[in-house]
């Protein structure tokens, strides 16, 4: 009998009765049991998160800054009801703590009293970090927590950046006000270094003009040393001069008082012989041509008006100890005499001699008689010219006093104006040295105060000032610098196809392993019959083959109209599915043949190593290193690439290549079936009477 004909009567089994073939559409459907309903169930988790009950506690007072109010507290809550992330209930902070413990509620987020202040603090001198408490109870549901981490992790981004973005906004304005001020500072800068251009040539003038005042101060000082000195030497002087005048005035006085009385009483007499000259002399001159004969009585008259006024002379002058002023006329007078008697003689003589000179002897008589006439008008008055030079003597007495009092004072006072005019020499000096000094200074002042207006200039130029969109721009960029930028190449739209390459082959092995349970393994009259081993291995393969297309299409045709997968490589899928049915059949179908009812104990645990090293869930990567050695050698693992090119899209190499693998599996299965066979076709005890059944 040939083997699609051993193969149909194995499936024509199952329409001899209602429980066969009920038996047989359980088992068609028994995939979708755990293909469809599994990844119905949890098809788009994420899609409902927004019927999760949590918990949330806006305890946030706000805050002021700068007359504007911050309400992060609201805004965070506002904008987590819009998102629809979890079903958000308000609530206080004791009863969120009693939910999250009960199990009312899956998590809580509590914003704190001061998350507002402590965001605002972020422009003041203590910035502080805002924190948003997150209760979580693995008790309760552990995604829940792990999903919680990642929307919360979200919502700390967010806020993060609009504290940022306020932040960053407060320095750009601070840019722009530090520039604004820094021009004004320049501009302040450059009148600063005019100015000091000015006190430049100020401090010039002041350093020539102490200068000239040095020398001034300095020959100030050395003329007053030298009035000082000429001072000492006047007080001295006229110290003297007092003290001669005191003692000239006391004698004077006494002087007077002796001749006062004399003069009084000899006025006419001197007075009359001064006449008597002048007269005599007058008439000499007019009678120079008698003149001979009279010089003798002439001189002996002149020589007896001497010896008169020498005998006056004696008694009043020579006598006294002290002089007075009268003795002066009284000498005149005397010596006037004294001088007409010698002029007699004189005369008498030239007379006598004729060889005078007429002329030269008329001059002298004109002389002698002025003289005497002066003598003659002064005689009345001797008197009073002696009081009126006792009262000029004695005025001279107190002026010298007086100038000796002032001259010690100016003395006294040239004292202190030397030393003040040595201390004023030493003050300019030290001026002068300073103001050179500070003469230097100013050149250093002003290349330095024109560095400061081009150094402030430079800096103004180079302190960004920003405009309101250019601070935008800039602030959104600084408070989100790093933005991903993702790009998912084949991407999946929801849980359930992501997991879809992973229940679709665990669906298939169930149902393989299942109708292995209905079906027997090997075609048991090929078996009695003797026929070939390889015919019996595909007499027992092929029916199950053929159910686990049925299978397949069936899955495959919920998964899409039902479920809503949608494989972008739908044909193919299909078709890599009855290849991939086709190896799990053979591989199960060997491993109840040749071990028996053990083989279905070993059915089940290659499914589950094959779960678990096939990365269907977690990278394999992740697994620890005894599931990493078995990947490679199990063909679920290279079934579940597939299916993911097939049904994301992506590089159709894995494809092929698990291609290859399962039909290596199928055909090792098949070959090491047929040997099975070949060792079943001879009876043993062990087959009439197995230590296990089931």
């Amino acid at each position: 009998m040939r083997t699609p004909r051993l193969a149909a009567l194995e499936l024509r089994r199952f329409g001899r009765g209602k429980l066969p073939r009920a038996a047989l559409v359980a088992l068609l459907l028994l995939p979708l049991l755990y293909g469809a309903l599994y990844l119905w169930s949890f098809w788009d988790p994420y899609g409902r998160l927004d019927r999760i009950p949590v918990a949330l506690v806006n305890a946030d007072r706000g805050a002021t800054v700068d007359g504007k109010r911050i309400t992060a507290g609201d805004d965070i809550a506002e904008r987590l009801h819009a998102s629809q992330t979890f079903d958000w209930r308000e609530v206080d902070a004791e009863e969120a703590r009693r939910g999250v413990e009960d199990g009312t509620y899956y998590l809580s987020l509590t914003m704190p009293a001061d998350f507002s202040a402590r965001i605002a603090s972020s422009s003041g001198s203590a910035p502080e970090t805002g924190a948003l408490q997150v209760r979580t109870n693995d008790a309760n549901n552990y995604i829940v927590g792990q999903i919680s981490r990642t929307v919360f992790s979200e919502v700390r981004t967010a806020a993060s950046t609009r504290t940022a973005r306020t932040f960053l906004d407060r320095i750009f304005i601070s840019f722009s006000d530090i520039h604004d001020k820094t021009v004004e500072a320049a501009e302040g800068a450059d009148e600063l270094s005019t100015g000091i251009g000015r006190a430049k040539k100020g401090s010039k003038d002041l350093a020539d003009g102490l200068k000239e005042a040095k020398e001034g101060s300095g020959k100030l000082s050395g003329g007053l040393k030298k009035l000082h000195t000429g001072a000492g030497e006047l007080k001295d002087g006229s110290a003297q001069v007092a003290e001669g005048t005191k003692k000239l005035a006391e004698k004077v006085n006494g002087t007077a008082d002796k001749v006062r009385p004399f003069l009084q009483d000899n006025e006419k007499f001197i007075g009359d012989t001064a006449r008597l000259v002048a007269d005599s002399a007058a008439g000499i001159r007019h009678n120079l041509d008698t003149l001979v004969e009279r010089a003798p009585k002439t001189a002996a008259r002149a020589h007896l008006a001497a010896d008169l006024l020498d005998g006056v002379y004696e008694r009043r002058c020579e006598t006294p100890v002290l002089p007075d002023t009268a003795c002066e006329d009284l000498k005149k007078a005397k010596t006037g005499a004294a001088d007409v008697a010698t002029v007699a003689d004189d005369l008498n003589t030239l007379i006598g001699d004729v060889h005078g000179d007429l002329k030269t002897l008329d001059t002298h008589l004109a002389t002698l008689e002025k003289q005497a006439r002066q003598l003659a008008e002064r005689a009345p008055h001797l008197s009073e010219d002696l009081d009126d030079a006792a009262a000029k003597i004695n005025k001279l007495n107190s002026g010298a006093a007086e100038v000796a009092k002032g001259a010690k004072a100016l003395h006294t006072g040239l004292g202190s104006a030397k030393k003040g005019a040595v201390s004023l020499d030493t003050g300019v000096g030290k001026l002068k040295t300073g103001a050179d000094t500070l003469n230097g200074g100013m050149f250093k002042l002003v290349d330095g105060s024109g560095k400061l207006a081009g150094g402030l200039h430079d800096g103004a130029g180079k302190i960004p000032d920003y405009d309101q969109r250019e601070r935008d721009e800039r602030t959104d960029v600084m408070a989100d610098p790093v933005r991903l930028a993702t790009q998912n190449l084949h991407r999946a739209p929801n849980y359930g196809t992501g997991f879809a390459p992973y229940f679709i082959p665990l669906s298939l092995w169930v149902g393989a392993m299942v109708a292995y349970m209905l079906i027997p393994p090997m075609n048991r009259r090929a078996l009695a019959a003797g026929a070939p081993a390889w015919r019996i291995a595909l007499a027992g393969w092929l029916p199950v083959a053929a159910i686990g297309v049925l299978q397949s299409a069936a899955l495959m045709a919920v998964l899409h109209w039902a479920v809503g997968l949608q494989a972008v490589r739908a044909a193919g899928t299909v078709g890599f599915l009855f290849l991939v049915t086709a190896c799990f059949a053979a591989i199960v179908q060997w491993l109840n043949a040749r071990f028996g009812a053990a083989g279905r104990i070993l059915v089940l645990a290659l499914l589950m190593l094959q779960l678990t090293s096939a990365g269907g869930t977690y990278p394999v990567q992740t697994s620890p290193g005894f599931f990493n050695a078995l990947h490679p050698y199990l063909p679920m693992s290279y079934v579940v690439q597939a299916l993911r090119r097939l049904i994301t899209g992506g590089d159709p190499g894995p494809v092929w290549t698990a291609c290859a693998v399962l039909v290596a599996f199928t055909a090792g299965a098949l070959a090491l079936t047929a040997l099975a066979a070949r060792r079943r076709q001879v009876w043993t005890l062990d087959k009439l009477h197995p230590e296990l059944s089931l």
